[in-house]
């Protein structure tokens, strides 16, 4: 292969086809999506205190089956998994005043689930080898305005949840686990989503397994798992209506309720929740092993004890040994059509954060009379988030139907920027 010029600067590219879309379905979701259009019943449920205040029988049938799977005591099927933060935050009891800890490494919704919930996220650092939120950073940015601890399992790697919940225990906070990227991911033993008190998993088209939009929340908790069906499914009618309730708080009233044909292709999709983990595992692992020759570049670890679902494959980079950051190198890489990311932006340079204004004019809910917190949402106390942008990039075309020979030309493109690495370093410094 002729890798005397890069793409970025005139060459044929190693790839001239896009990746395809990430499609899990088959004739199986089809046959039961027929099924529920034949019943002519598409949502069953219904805001006030009836049985159909559970929704339709497609709902039930999947909660109780991800239950089992899981080994938890309720899943509470959502409309989609930012639903189903918002709710576990609401179920939490988290209001004005509080403060909930998560990381900056996270999509969106998982901070705007704190700040919908009229209360300010406080931003920890990562761990730089797996991306997850760093316990030891957690303890130090707890305050007597802490009210939860929201861990996310990123890439699909677990957090490390032991001292997250140690530290949950010593100052009585509750523990929701950000599970979108990690379904059947197991730390110690232990499925994400069932260690905390909460955990909340995704259906979204892009993620492992899906029904398009969708969620589900998991917990052993049986009040719990009362508060977040009644945050579901308009709270504040259905106790209007009878329901007894063990409290008010946060039953305002939302629809996050699941349809019927989400319900049907969610059950569908967790029976090939683990074919789907030994397809990407293949995958990655292959990849790794191919990238793992070229020197200055770490390849995505697992934890002791932890599987990893590699939703996104991460690759860090030893900028003792590599001369230029991740922007440069995924630049050339996806001139040569390759589909990497390195422009990742940590939630806490958002400008919601920045300026902290979010409800009204008057910059609730950092603002807000009940809050005396100052939060510092600067990069000063996130180094490892710092470093990562910097040295850090991902793809998440480590999963079917990518094939060996896909990889193959992934590790071309690598091989490609490496024989050209002084050409691209000069790039970097000089423009040009």
């Amino acid at each position: 292969m002729n890798y005397n010029r890069l793409a970025l600067f005139g060459g044929p590219p190693i790839r001239t086809t896009l990746y395809p879309p990430n499609i899990t379905t088959s004739h199986e979701e089809l046959e039961v999506v027929v099924d529920v259009l034949k019943r002519g019943v598409l949502s069953g449920f219904e805001g006030s205190n009836n049985e159909l205040f559970y929704g339709g029988p497609c709902v039930r049938a999947m909660e109780e089956e991800w239950a089992d799977y899981f080994g938890v005591n309720h899943a509470i099927a959502v409309n989609s998994a930012t639903s189903g933060l918002f709710a576990a935050v609401g179920a939490a009891g988290v209001g004005p005043g509080d403060e909930v800890i998560t990381t900056p490494w996270t999509m969106t919704a998982t901070a705007t689930a704190i700040v919908v919930n009229h209360a300010v996220p406080v931003f920890a650092d990562i761990e730089r080898d797996t991306f997850c939120l760093s316990p030891e950073d957690v303890e130090k940015k707890v305050t007597p305005r802490t009210k939860a601890i929201i861990p996310v399992h990123i890439f699909g790697h677990p957090a490390d949840m032991d001292p997250i919940m140690e530290i949950a225990k010593k100052y009585g906070l509750i523990v929701i686990e950000d599970a979108a990227q990690s379904p059947g991911a197991k730390y110690k033993g232990r499925f994400t989503s069932t260690i905390g008190d909460m955990g909340v998993h995704s259906l979204n088209a892009n993620k492992i397994i899906q029904c398009g939009e969708g969620g589900v929340v998991m917990t052993n908790d049986h009040e719990l798992a009362l508060k977040l069906r009644l945050i579901r499914n308009h709270g504040e009618a259905v106790i209007a209506t009878g329901m007894k309730a063990p409290s008010l708080v946060n039953m305002v009233g939302y629809n996050y309720r699941m349809n019927e044909i989400e319900a049907a292709l969610s059950s569908i999709q967790l029976k090939k929740l683990k074919k789907f983990q030994i397809e990407r595992t293949k995958l990655a692992e292959y990849l790794s092993e191919k990238l793992s020759f070229f020197k200055g570049l770490i390849m995505p670890g697992t934890r002791s004890g932890c599987d990893h679902t590699y939703y996104r494959f991460a690759i860090r980079m030893d900028p003792d040994v590599i001369p230029i950051n991740a922007k440069t190198f995924v630049k050339a890489l996806n001139a040569e059509g390759l589909d990497w990311l390195a422009d990742y932006i940590p939630l806490n340079q958002y400008p919601l954060y920045g300026k902290q204004v979010a409800f009204g004019e008057k910059g609730c809910p950092f603002k807000c009379p009940h809050y005396n917190g100052s939060p510092d949402y600067s990069m000063d106390t996130l180094p490892n988030v710092r470093h990562n942008l910097k040295y850090s990039f991902s793809s998440e075309n480590i999963r079917p139907p990518m094939t060996i020979e896909d990889m193959d030309l992934m590790v071309s493109g690598f091989e490609k920027l490496f024989y050209n690495l002084n050409e691209l370093a000069q790039y970097e410094r000089t423009g040009h």
